[in-house]
């Protein structure tokens, strides 16, 4: 579950069942918990049984590929939460940021967007610094210089072949996802579907 059990033996325990409880009760809340800061929440449609019925579908999607989960809001928040209790969500947090930042139009922008990136995530002792070599991290330094929407491609890229290659299978074995994905099959094969929010017990 975690390779650093024996460094932080109590967090990392805390922090994996946090997880598990947290997305096994998605039944039940609207929203994941609020430690996943702006990376997304979970969107469950009580109000909107369309919603809620592709919410199922939305979970066991996840496993098909990891295109699949990292397309979902509700996949993010949760792949997010896995990362957290394996102390890995820099990567993910990487990725995000690229994408958001290929969205903007401003020459000005991207400049003062990619410094920030790069200073947060690629630079030696970066805060959140991700796990790319040497070359791929003086590339991008230089693509830098003259900053366009493709300027962490390379580095966006290696980063996201690593997430699937390496947390992505454990994120679909982990009990939580299974969990999750039992949950999800139960709720789209139940006659109450359309409403799995407000389950009916009778």
């Amino acid at each position: 579950m975690c390779r650093t059990l024996a460094a932080f033996p109590t967090s990392c325990l805390e922090r994996a069942k946090e997880f598990k409880t947290r997305l096994g009760i998605f039944l039940h809340k609207s929203e994941l918990g609020s430690d996943t800061g702006s990376v997304g929440k979970f969107e469950w449609g009580s109000k909107h049984s369309k919603e809620g019925r592709n919410f199922s579908e939305d979970v066991l999607g996840w496993k098909e590929s990891f295109d699949l989960l990292l397309s979902s809001k509700n996949g993010v928040a949760a792949f997010h939460a896995f990362l957290k209790t394996e102390f890995s969500e820099e990567n993910l947090e990487f990725w995000l940021a690229c994408e958001e930042f290929k969205k903007l139009r401003s020459a000005t922008k991207l400049a003062s967007r990619a410094h920030r990136i790069f200073e947060e995530f690629i630079c030696s002792e970066a805060p959140k610094e991700v796990n790319i070599d040497h070359e791929t991290r003086e590339l991008t330094r230089t693509n830098l210089q003259a900053a366009t929407a493709a300027c962490f491609d390379v580095a966006q890229g290696k980063t996201r072949t690593l997430m699937e290659k390496d947390s992505y299978p454990r994120f679909l074995k982990s009990p939580a996802y299974r969990d999750l994905a039992t949950q999800a099959m139960a709720a789209s094969a139940s006659p109450s579907s359309s409403s799995p929010a407000e389950p009916s017990h009778t």
